[in-house]
């Protein structure tokens, strides 16, 4: 079903992946390097080959057996193909996994975009023999389906059942849905390693010395006001001497996914995404609405409390990251980092303890910034006959070590979930957050818990405060300017200047009369991967980040096997929808009410700030 559904970026914290403004500081030299051989030796391994000839040929007979027959079989039969299919499935993903992590840690080496180009090519021409499962699960009538579920061996994969069969109103005949397939590695796969490659390419000159844009990125979170402006301007003019090329990108992918949305009869955009993550419009549009009725008690107020601190009548866009006065800018050991977030996960449960330590001991972490390397960081689950990967760029900042909480979540949720098997381990986007924010606030609690020093304890407040206006704020503010964009689209292609005009006013809203926003941050919208990738992806960090201010909330008043229920939560992986998985901790995401919850928090913490 992969040309129904739209595509999902490695899972990654909002603050730390499409928004990598962090803290600069020299790579250290003891940092991990990951280990691909639990996937594969090489691109040259011969396991490798055989695997995709092994897969060619089972998917050839897998669509020689059932293509036409589905109606036909019993419920012990279709059972039977679902586990054939899986298997068939995790094999592809288990090449293209592979290909993706070493694209990921060096996009800018030619064999290895070679090699990528090449294996999705292969990829995508061996699911057109498997696409036909989906399509032809979703023309089974319900009674006759409902009849084979009674069978236990089918009932086992009815979560799955249920979640393809969502997509029936949007399905298309099979030939066409088979040239969207193909065509995909021509279309907007093309499109998005066209705006990968440039990214890495990029080059930006400072201090008499070319570096990645990731890394002058890093420096708008330096102490110096003056290196951060010009780390800034040096930053918007490389994007605005490229920004034809990333406007044509980003013009071209809004019209490809308007044509797919017509075509299939989604309502608007944003409708796709919320169906694949089980959502319903109207749970995102409480969301929205609540964060943007929000942004005067939460952004404006707590930047107006930052420009106060640093003595500015106004921030800048540069200022935004900026360390606060007095910050302290030691940088902290990967060693030390890895203590830190040990002793919150253990302090919480020593069984959530051991996963991590499983991350930390093995060569699963890639975590040097790195020329050519992705920006920001992710985990990626690969496939449960493997283990997931976890991506960084660590510069040894306190941001950094929230990264690697937050990240070390995500592959708990991961390890945890792919007890499920390959087809339902996967989590919708708007739970995929809950273990990574969840895992970023033990640390977080643990590390404020033991301050005893009150202007430490201030700018750790701050901290979180920032990180959290970056995951829920900026991340909602992103989808208003996606949802604008993709709207005027419609209406034919918009200029550089019209996009550039949108981020402006989305920016302004959204953080408020603190900040003087010039027109060379107009350009700032052309970096962020998530828009390439992935529309409207991003508020899946804000449902996230509310949900687990709402959730911690629980566990902090003792709610009675919190920890059991929790590790059950992250076990499901994508076999129950969030009523469900919310409903033993009391929460309900559909009752409006429960996003105030969550930014209560938020403000709760600014109100502390507020009062020293």
């Amino acid at each position: 079903m992969s040309s129904l559904r739209p595509a999902a970026p490695f899972c990654g914290a909002a603050a730390h992946s499409s928004d990598v403004e962090q803290a600069a500081a020299a790579p250290q030299a003891d940092l991990p390097r990951w280990d691909l051989s639990a996937l594969y030796a090489g691109m040259d391994d011969p396991k490798l080959e055989a695997d995709l000839l092994q897969a060619a040929e089972q998917a050839r007979a897998f669509c020689a057996r059932y293509q036409g027959g589905l109606a036909a079989l019993s419920g012990a039969q279709l059972a039977e193909a679902l586990a054939t299919f899986e298997a068939v499935e995790e094999k592809l993903g288990r090449a293209g996994s592979y290909a993706s992590l070493l694209f990921a840690a060096d996009s800018s080496d030619a064999a290895i975009s070679r090699f990528s180009q090449s294996m999705n090519e292969r990829l995508t021409t061996i699911a057109a023999d498997l696409l036909f499962f989906g399509l032809e699960l979703n023309r089974l009538e319900e009674k006759d389906l409902a009849a084979k579920l009674q069978d236990p061996a089918l009932a086992h994969w009815q979560p799955y059942l249920r979640d393809v069969r969502m997509y029936r109103d949007h399905q298309l005949s099979d030939e066409v849905e088979k040239v969207f397939l193909e065509k995909s590695v021509t279309g907007a796969q093309a499109w998005c390693r066209l705006f990968d490659e440039t990214i890495a390419a990029l080059r930006v000159t400072l201090d008499g010395r070319e570096m990645t844009v990731g890394e002058a990125l890093n420096r708008l979170s330096d102490t110096e006001r003056s290196v951060r402006e010009q780390a800034g301007k040096a930053v918007g003019a490389v994007f605005n001497t490229n920004l034809r090329l990333f406007s044509l990108i980003t013009n071209t992918l809004a019209k490809d996914k308007s044509i797919a949305d017509g075509l299939r009869h989604y309502a608007r955009p944003t409708s796709s995404r919320n169906l694949s993550n089980m959502v319903e419009d109207e749970v995102v549009d409480a969301l929205v609405s609540a964060v943007k009725t929000d942004y005067p008690r939460l952004s404006h107020r707590y930047y107006a409390l930052k420009a106060r601190w640093m003595g500015l009548d106004k921030l800048e866009h540069w200022d935004r990251n900026a360390p606060l006065p007095g910050s302290d800018e030691r940088a902290i050991p990967w060693a030390e980092a890895k203590e830190i977030v040990q002793k919150a996960y253990d302090g919480f449960d020593p069984r959530l303890g051991s996963i991590i330590n499983t991350f930390l001991s093995n060569p699963w972490i890639d975590a040097p910034p790195v020329p050519g390397k992705s920006p920001g960081a992710f985990a990626h689950p690969t496939v449960p006959s493997a283990h997931p990967y976890i991506l960084l760029n660590y510069h040894g900042r306190i941001r950094d070590v929230m990264t690697l909480a937050h990240e070390l979540g995500h592959g708990v949720h991961q390890v945890l979930a792919a007890r499920q098997g390959y087809l339902m381990s996967d989590t919708p986007l708007t739970l995929a957050e809950t273990a990574s924010v969840f895992g970023e606030m033990l640390t977080f609690r643990s590390l404020l818990d033991a301050q005893t020093d009150p202007q430490r304890r201030k700018l750790l407040l701050a901290a979180k405060v920032e990180d959290m206006l970056n995951t829920v704020v900026r991340q909602i503010a992103f989808y208003d300017f996606e949802t604008r964009v993709h709207d005027e689209r419609r209406n034919g292609e918009l200029l550089p200047e019209r996009i550039g005009e949108i981020w402006r006013a989305v920016q302004t809203e959204s953080l408020g009369p603190a900040f003087n926003f010039t027109s060379d941050y107009d350009v700032f919208w052309a970096y962020i991967p998530h828009f390439i990738h992935s529309p409207f992806y991003v508020y899946a960090y804000a449902f996230g980040d509310c949900l687990v201010n709402a959730l911690y909330r629980v566990y902090s008043e003792g709610a009675e096997g919190f920890a059991d229920k929790y590790l059950a939560m992250l076990e499901a992986g994508g076999t129950l929808r969030h009523r469900e998985l919310l409903a033993p901790f009391g929460l309900d995401a559909s009752d409006p009410a429960f996003w105030r919850k969550g930014l209560d928090v938020i403000s709760g913490f600014i109100d502390e700030l507020e009062r020293d």
